[in-house]
């Protein structure tokens, strides 16, 4: 089975690949304090992209809801982070729950669509 990827899809794949292997090249440590901010970001920006994958093989991706959803998650994600760091609340568990239930809906759509 060959896997086409359409040219639209690039973005995501490409600008996954650039940041996995600059992030590898540093040694890098999060500061405790900013564990759960770090945490709800890649959590977002994962949803995106196994949300692009999935709307490519569904022949329905865009560019524009690609890039919008992954700014408007990532700081929607961050700010509950913030809101419930300053509530005393473990409000960023909110946005875990969610971005991995979709992260696991996605792949689980992805998967059935080379099965």
């Amino acid at each position: 089975m060959k896997i086409r990827v359409a040219p639209s899809l690039w973005v995501p794949l490409v600008g996954l690949l650039v940041g996995l292997l600059v992030g590898l090249q540093f040694d890098f440590t999060v500061p405790q304090q900013y564990t759960r901010y770090t945490a709800v970001a890649v959590l977002a920006a994962l949803d995106s992209v196994l949300g692009a994958i999935r709307a490519e093989l569904n022949q329905s991706y865009e560019n524009k809801v690609f890039v919008s959803g992954f700014l408007v998650n990532t700081t929607l994600a961050i700010l509950l982070t913030y809101l419930g760091d300053r509530l005393g609340a473990d409000i960023w568990l909110a946005a875990v729950i969610a971005f991995g239930s979709r992260l696991f809906n996605n792949l689980a759509l992805i998967r059935r669509h080379f099965i």
